[in-house]
């Protein structure tokens, strides 16, 4: 450590000490001087997007960068988080007989700073990476919806950038409790486009392609594209992902006009009432409803397929995992005991292996959620849901997922689009006082399904382990020579 890192540290408050991680545990290139000499009490890493939040994300790098360790505070758009979470676990391997990296290493917490598509990346780093002893995560609102820092109690609104915000920020860090999330598997297979036929996929972050592993591989067919995904708050499709669609792509023309995020919410929603959501039954074609574009079956955790209701006048349909959604909105919201029972639905826990699917008729609709009991259509909730596209139906649908929306290109000729999402794991999110999310061992669940229904071969059933990856980092192997 060099002397202008050892001068910084002294004079950094007891506070902000706290957190201080020495460099030669993040490089191995950095000179092994243990300061401090005792493990701090809340070691972190911090992960910021400079591009979000308008100024805000680099105004934040900066704050963060003089309040620690410049070297444990990241940019996005500079350096992955795969490539500095497989350097300093790989360094922290190599000091396994170090007290203090092995301390640091047991208490290690991460900050994300960004919007929701931001942080959905690093939880699938952090998944992807099958790290030991995965730290547990953070988030700090820099987006427009900011449903994933909402849900955990972290606020929606984006924060100052000043030392006193940081300090205020960190100080509830060191407070928050640890919650498990389930995670959630994305599979989309299509059939290739034949040449020429104009159909192109500007496919969002969090969807990426896989080869072929062998002849015998199902899940990825001779002949078809296969992606794959996660997300951890939201899937949707429909009338709110269209809208979605068209604000980032004239955000992406005109990043200068999107700058505030008060003027973009006010802006999202202008566009929705300029796409006619508010009178959908008179300006929109009956055959972009949902159950004229797609047939919806769901599983339940015993491994029954059944075929899913959908009501003709739904025009959206959110597949949700966390209480949160556009804009903190709880979608499903809390079912009374009479529907608990006859339909055998429960609270929306976010570690009970099952995701709530709600529809909407159009924006009004939406509105609805805006009353303290408030909520969407309550279709189901299920282990397992896939979309099998019609023939013919449109030439393409909008989906989302996790805030990050794409124009899905659908077949004229062939039915070959499925969409499938399977539980896939759960993840470490940190919570504080304030937190909307609610875990299944908090309360007593009631009984979920009634197993009536034909089997059915799922999409993903012998899917090797490499395909449930999510794809936002190489498999992490530590190398033979560690």
């Amino acid at each position: 450590m060099s002397q202008a890192s050892i001068e910084k540290y002294e004079a950094l408050s007891d506070f902000f000490k706290k957190f201080y991680i020495p460099s030669y545990v993040l490089s191995p290139e950095a000179e092994a001087v243990a300061v401090p000499s005792t493990p701090p009490e809340s070691p972190i890493l911090v992960f910021i997007n400079s591009k979000s939040g308008g100024q805000l994300g680099g105004e934040l790098i900066l704050t963060y960068r003089s309040l620690l360790n410049d070297k444990q505070v990241f940019d996005l758009n500079v350096e992955t988080p795969d490539k500095v979470l497989q350097r300093i676990y790989l360094n922290l391997e190599r000091l396994k007989h170090d007290a203090l990296a092995c301390k640091i290493k047991e208490k290690l917490k991460i900050i994300v700073a960004g919007g929701d598509g931001t942080a959905s990346w690093l939880l699938g780093v952090v998944c992807d990476l099958e790290l030991s002893n995965p730290p547990p995560i953070a988030t700090i609102p820099l987006g427009t919806g900011n449903n994933l820092p909402f849900a955990f109690g972290w606020g929606k609104k984006n924060p100052g950038t000043d030392t006193s915000s940081a300090e205020s920020f960190l100080a509830q860090v060191i407070k928050a409790k640890e919650m498990k999330i389930d995670n959630w598997h994305v599979l989309m297979r299509m059939k290739s486009p034949r040449k020429g036929s104009g159909d192109s996929i500007e496919l969002p972050p969090s969807l990426h392609a896989f080869r072929r592993a062998s002849p015998s591989d199902q899940a990825n067919m001779e002949g078809y594209h296969t992606f794959r995904g996660g997300f951890w708050n939201y899937f949707s499709l429909g009338m709110d992902a269209q809208t979605s669609y068209e604000f980032h792509s004239q955000r992406k023309l005109h990043p200068e006009n999107f700058k505030n995020q008060l003027v973009n919410q006010s802006r999202y929603l202008k566009l929705a009432c300029k796409q006619g959501w508010f009178c959908a039954s008179l300006l929109h074609p009956f055959s972009h409803n949902i159950a004229q574009l797609a047939q919806v079956k769901i599983c339940d955790k015993s491994g029954q397929w059944n075929d899913l209701h959908i009501p003709q006048s739904i025009r959206s349909i959110v597949c949700l995992n966390l209480p949160s959604f556009s804009g903190g909105l709880n979608p499903w919201g809390a079912p009374n005991p009479k529907k608990q029972y006859d339909r055998s639905l429960t609270l929306p826990f976010v570690d009970d292996g099952l995701i709530e699917i709600v529809g909407f008729r159009n924006a009004w609709h939406g509105l609805v959620l805006l009353a303290p009991k408030g909520h969407g259509t309550r279709l189901a909730q299920a282990n397992r849901i896939r979309f099998e596209f019609k023939k013919g139906a449109a030439k393409h649908a909008y989906m989302r997922m996790d805030g990050e929306p794409w124009k899905q290109p659908l077949p004229l000729d062939d039915e070959t689009v499925i969409l499938e999402i399977s539980h896939h794991g759960q993840v470490n999110m940190l919570t504080t006082e304030n937190c909307m999310s609610k875990s299944m061992y908090e309360s007593s669940p009631k009984v979920r399904f009634s197993d009536d229904g034909t089997e059915d071969e799922p999409l993903v059933a012998n899917c090797d382990e490499e395909f449930r990856k999510f794809g936002a980092a190489d498999t992490f192997k530590i190398p033979s020579d560690v």
